[in-house]
């Protein structure tokens, strides 16, 4: 993870037809990442991300 070069940072927001979409250009590759919230969701977007990282250090 440490490794990777950004040589443009080219961050940008979709069209907005398609406002969920977020454009990344690193180096040669592009990344397009599209997001989606589920309506029913009972855990915040904080809980999740700490759900996430506890996980991960769990995994160490």
């Amino acid at each position: 993870m440490g490794s990777e070069k950004i040589t443009e940072d080219t961050t940008t927001t979709a069209p907005a037809k398609d406002a969920s979409a977020l454009v990344k250009k690193i180096g040669r590759t592009t990344y397009i990442v599209r997001v989606h919230f589920s309506k029913t969701s009972k855990e915040t977007m904080s809980d999740k991300i700490k759900r996430m990282l506890k996980n991960e250090i769990q995994q160490m």
